[in-house]
């Protein structure tokens, strides 16, 4: 895959996802992985848990919701990278 031409489009596997949480504007990153890669230390998170299904396929000023056991979280897209 080219991912040159995917920089910055939409969010697909192996994504870093750059969102603000719209409730405390606080920012993270996520990079979307398999499970077997997952390491939340990290901010690398399955392509398959809640935030990555939530996260597949949106935008840079999307927001996305997210149930989580706590309550819904709110995240607005910032950026989408991805390494070479």
């Amino acid at each position: 895959i080219d991912t040159g031409t995917l920089a910055g489009d939409r969010v697909i596997f192996g994504a870093t996802v750059q969102v603000r949480e719209t409730e405390n504007d606080e920012e993270k990153a996520f990079r979307l992985v398999g499970a077997d890669e997952a390491n939340p230390q990290k901010g690398w998170i399955s392509i398959q848990s809640p935030v990555g299904r939530a996260l597949v396929g949106k935008q840079i000023g999307d927001t996305v919701e997210v149930r989580v056991p706590r309550g819904i979280l709110s995240y607005e897209i910032v950026s989408i990278t991805f390494e070479s």
